[in-house]
């Protein structure tokens, strides 16, 4: 248990501000621990140490960032099994999707280790006779990052390394809802032979602390993961002190089902889009878009699925689905399934919260059919484990479901058909498109990201990172 933890700021573990408590959503009989809440004094401090270590970093050895990142890659993918247990312990994934995050975020450290190494630059002719010109990109400065709580470790990560990697100071201030395992990744980072202030990390919620970091003039740019409402009003702070700001947002992701499909391969991609990570991804497939044709045994092949699936405590190795993540968000979850009822879809199958030997936020998976692309159920977005069939006549109906959303992150489909692949592969308004895959589940070495109200800014992730974490420079040379 971690007994009042606070913030790390300029190389130092600071304990003030007001303390509030990490539970664990499988056991509430097991808190995780008790952690202090970021102030503005806090905040000021954490800002300062960072500018004061700017210079320096920003004009340090490429070797020298590289064998830092390194080390804290290996670190975390070495502490794979031990940070693991403390993630599913406090989001509630279960333990083998928290020591896959864990490792993924040691690749992220590693592979932009690799790419500190590889600054790239331009040097042209001028339109002018002896003129040469040099294109160079430098570090933005120092960088608020605010991460979510469904991936506290992967998320914060793939923000954190990039953001090094070129040359800039960072600020962490990542969930309230687990902050345990921010501070864990926080000590890695730590004892990494980071110079103090490079890295601070800041804990409390996002109308305290987050609002506090994003107003900080000592910012130069914020990278923000979590909801539209948040999103909206940090670009509107952001856009007012004119600073960069890149934000990931929600979605309503949709898994189209063609009559010609795998309909084995299309519930497994469903099965895994929709209810893995108790549906509490960004990349969650909660649409299931299925041509008629096929309606009737997809949903019959899912339902067995689904039924088969155990929900359980994070930490039993027969778990499938874990506890979602607090009583706020199985409020939420209860509260769409009489939406969607009250809308006149029909509950197929699951919704109900299953008596476990602890206390936890326990829901069995949720299926809908008979809904249409209209409802409430269909339009918002849920984050939870549930799901709902929309039936379409033909693919290029299947289509236009699929892009009938404010939102544009994922979108799949499974086909057999090259050319309905190919068509969909371009005429899908998401920013990442999968074919005869679940929607959930991305690589880190290309860029993600979405369109419409899923993401404004730069691409995450990749060589495109670099498009947020640096400035281009032009430079004039009289040869």
């Amino acid at each position: 248990m971690y007994s009042e933890t606070g913030h790390y700021i300029h190389g130092e573990w600071v304990r003030s501000g007001p303390v509030f408590d990490s539970e664990n959503p499988s056991d509430l009989d097991d808190p995780i621990g008790r952690f202090h809440a970021a102030r503005t004094e806090e905040v000021e401090a954490a800002t300062e140490a960072a500018r004061q270590a700017f210079h320096a970093w920003s004009f340090s050895a490429l070797e020298t960032r590289q064998e830092i990142l390194d080390r804290i890659g290996q670190a975390l993918c070495a502490s794979a099994d031990e940070l693991g247990l403390l993630v599913a312990r406090e989001e509630g994934k279960t333990v083998a999707e928290a020591r896959g995050e864990v490792f993924r975020a040691g690749q992220f450290f590693r592979y932009y280790a690799a790419e500190a190494l590889r600054p790239t630059g331009e040097l042209v002719p001028s339109v002018r006779p002896g003129v040469q010109v040099e294109v160079t990109r430098e570090p933005v400065g120092v960088v608020g990052i605010i991460t979510p709580w469904n991936f506290p470790v992967a998320v914060a990560a793939w923000k954190v390394a990039p953001a090094l990697a070129y040359g800039n100071c960072v600020i962490l201030k990542p969930s309230e809802k687990t902050p345990a395992a921010a501070c864990a990744l926080a000590e890695i980072i730590a004892r990494s032979d980071l110079p103090d202030g490079v890295f601070g990390m800041l804990n409390g919620d996002g109308a305290g602390a987050g609002q506090a970091l994003c107003s900080s003039p000592g910012i130069d740019a914020v990278s923000f993961t979590g909801s539209v409402a948040t999103g909206r009003e940090i670009a509107r702070v952001a856009t007012e002190r004119m600073v960069k700001v890149q934000l990931e947002m929600g979605s309503k992701n949709a898994l189209v089902v063609l009559r010609d499909a795998d309909l084995d391969l299309a519930v497994q991609c469903a099965i895994n889009g929709a209810y893995f990570g108790t549906g509490q991804k960004c990349t969650a497939s909660s649409r299931l878009v299925v041509e008629r044709a096929v309606c009737e045994p997809f949903v019959e092949k899912f339902t067995e699925a689904a039924r088969q699936l155990r929900v359980g405590h994070a930490l039993e190795p027969e778990t499938q689905i874990g506890p979602v993540i607090d009583r706020q968000q199985l409020d939420k979850n209860l509260e769409y399934l009489e939406i969607g009822r009250a809308e006149g879809a029909t509950l197929a199958f699951g919704g109900e919260c299953p008596e476990r030997p602890t206390r936890g936020y326990f829901m069995q998976p949720a299926l809908f059919t008979g809904g249409n692309n209209d409802m409430r159920l269909n339009r918002e977005e849920v984050f939870g484990p549930i799901a709902c069939v929309l039936e379409a006549d033909d693919y290029e109906h299947a289509l236009a479901i699929a892009n009938d959303t404010e939102y544009g992150l994922t979108a799949g489909i499974i086909t057999r058909s090259l050319a309905r692949a190919a068509h969909f592969k371009r005429h899908a308004e998401a920013g990442c498109v999968m074919v005869n895959l679940p929607t959930a589940g991305t690589d880190y070495h290309v860029p993600f990201g979405g369109r419409k109200s899923s993401s404004f800014g730069p691409r995450e992730q990749g060589q495109y990172a670099k498009e947020f974490y640096t400035v281009c420079k032009t430079a004039y040379v009289n040869a």
